[in-house]
């Protein structure tokens, strides 16, 4: 994806279509971040499966990110099952704080669409429900926005749950097959299609972000 947009650049655009423009803007910023988390999680992922793979089973009572629970391992580790423990902990506390990220942009997607939803009761409230005479830009009737929105929030939200569990499980997944169904998950994003990718550069292109 292209470098990030910066809201309210062109234009004397005032209102509600300066509030869509900037939204449109946002949603182009927020995905470039939400990529780039993605790119940083696959990373620290596979080499969570890479430290569980090669070492021996090890029994764990907390090897899920974040959990505060002392390690209950028997017999006694050495000190190669000691660094191996304390890396596989280190790369799901990173895993973890990748995900809480993500959960934060989500939220601000969540945001967006809240507000879309305020512009259209506005623009009901004073056009009525057949909305305005003329498009705010190109074509799209205001309510295109706050749906296009809502479907793309819906993506995201979709994927994050994925990826909280994939937080969950990984580090206790012994099974290669399933620890690569895991990875390739999380990189290629199932929820995150090329119908979403559409849905994004359409926005861009209806408030002149892209041009034909």
């Amino acid at each position: 994806m292209d470098e990030s947009l910066t809201p309210g650049t062109k234009g004397n655009l005032t209102g509600s279509a300066r509030k869509l423009k900037d939204n449109a803007a946002d949603w182009h910023n927020f995905i470039l971040k939400w990529d780039r988390l993605n790119d940083e999680g696959s990373t620290t992922a596979t080499k969570i499966v890479n430290l569980v793979l090669s070492k021996e089973p090890v029994k764990e009572t907390s090897l899920l990110a974040g959990a505060d629970a002392d390690l209950a391992i028997t017999p006694p580790m050495g000190a190669d099952t000691l660094r191996s423990v304390k890396a596989l902990e280190e790369e799901c506390s990173k895993l973890q704080e990748i995900v809480e990220k993500m959960t934060r942009v989500v939220s601000k997607m969540e945001k967006i669409v809240s507000s879309e939803r305020g512009i259209c009761d506005l623009e009901t409230f004073k056009f009525g429900a057949k909305g305005r005479d003329c498009p705010l830009f190109l074509s799209w009737p205001t309510s295109d926005f706050a749906d296009v929105s809502t479907r793309l929030c819906k993506c995201y939200r979709q994927e994050l749950a994925l990826k909280q569990l994939i937080l969950q499980e990984l580090a206790h997944t012994s099974d290669p097959q399933l620890s690569m169904v895991y990875l390739s998950a999380w990189l290629y994003q199932p929820y995150v299609d090329d119908q979403t990718k559409l849905l994004l550069e359409s926005l861009l292109l209806e408030t002149g972000h892209r041009t034909l």
